[in-house]
């Protein structure tokens, strides 16, 4: 390997934000883009100054790439993951880790059989304010948490579903997924993050606004190992957008938590509660790239290895068989 990990990003649409990442991150280098749009993607490797490779294959043979960064549909992460891990790169895949369980389990295997790092890329998990609410639930400040609300009420309209490439790929089951698995994954995360397993998940899905195959409002009843009650509900058709709230009630008091930034923490016991008292890891990477290199040259943990990235995938899987069989699914 080279002094700096050599990166190789697939998909350009999402992907060229973090073609651009490796392109100027400290001890990382862009060595190659690849993308279904040719166009697009010869325009962002001349832009970078690296190579733009049409074939995955021929991607995956070259001897200059350590990691590679799956930017693709959803429903693609993990098979393109599998085939860069069993050609021995490291790879981490954008969220979600993919729609299908079992994908997930079999390239977390390809990870352990080949001895090579495997993450998955929430982008939440790297913004230092949540990092201090994790710490402020985990130590107690809140108490025993026994209510725990999601909502995400945003607004797309249908020219986002009928987009992309290739086009349309945001409106089909074995692509995009539903509000759930491609906005709300974020928030789904962290709250598993936060508060650990879930242990039974009883939903309902529906579309309502948009002409699309997958579901575009979700809710569900949730109950956590940890004893605590949740409510989780998303839709990309409430307008206007209301964006994403968070609220956690325990014994001791309440975080109330809306689009990255906390808005209410109360406690019983403290006159002035502040988040500033849980310090942050100075060595926290602002982003994926930073964290893939961190961990292949320092060998530490990513901030999500896919054993984690699995968690919120068998999350959704659990509210759609919920949804379609009417009871509810332990996890």
């Amino acid at each position: 390997m080279a002094n700096r990990v050599r990166f190789a990003i697939v998909g350009t649409g999402m992907g060229s934000d973090r073609a651009r990442k490796a392109a100027n991150t400290p001890g990382a280098e862009l060595v190659a883009v690849c993308s279904l749009d040719v166009a697009g993607g010869q325009r962002l490797a001349t832009e970078l100054g690296c190579d733009f490779v049409a074939d995955y294959d021929t991607l995956l043979a070259r001897e200059d790439v350590d990691v590679v960064g799956v930017m693709t549909p959803s429903g693609w992460h993990c098979d393109f993951a599998i085939r860069a891990l069993r050609a021995g790169k490291h790879a981490f895949t954008t969220k979600p880790m993919d729609l299908r369980l079992e994908k997930c389990d079999e390239a977390i295997r390809a990870a352990q059989e080949t001895g090579r790092i495997l993450a998955v890329d929430f982008e939440s998990r790297y913004l230092p304010v949540n990092h201090q609410v994790r710490q402020a639930i985990r130590s107690g400040r809140l108490g025993k948490v026994f209510s725990v609300d999601l909502r995400m009420k945003w607004y797309r309209e249908q020219s986002y579903y009928d987009g992309g490439t290739p086009a349309g790929w945001r409106s089909r089951l074995e692509t995009e997924g539903g509000s759930a698995a491609n906005q709300a994954i974020h928030y789904l995360d962290l709250l598993l993050w936060w508060l650990g397993p879930v242990q039974t998940v009883q939903g309902r899905y529906g579309t309502f606004t948009h002409a699309i195959e997958t579901e575009d409002n979700t809710q569900a009843l949730v109950t956590f190992a940890s004893g605590a009650w949740g409510v989780f509900q998303t839709s990309t058709s409430v307008f206007p957008d209301l964006g994403t709230a968070v609220e956690i009630a325990g014994e001791q008091g309440l975080l109330a938590w809306r689009d990255g930034q906390v808005t209410l923490f109360r406690t019983k016991t403290e006159e002035a509660p502040a988040l500033d008292v849980h310090p942050v890891d100075p060595a926290l990477p602002p982003h994926i790239i930073a964290d893939m290199v961190a961990a292949i040259t320092q060998g530490r943990r990513p901030m999500c290895p896919a054993e984690e990235g699995r968690r919120s995938v068998a999350f959704l899987c659990a509210l759609y068989e919920s949804a379609r069989t009417g009871r509810a699914i332990s996890l």
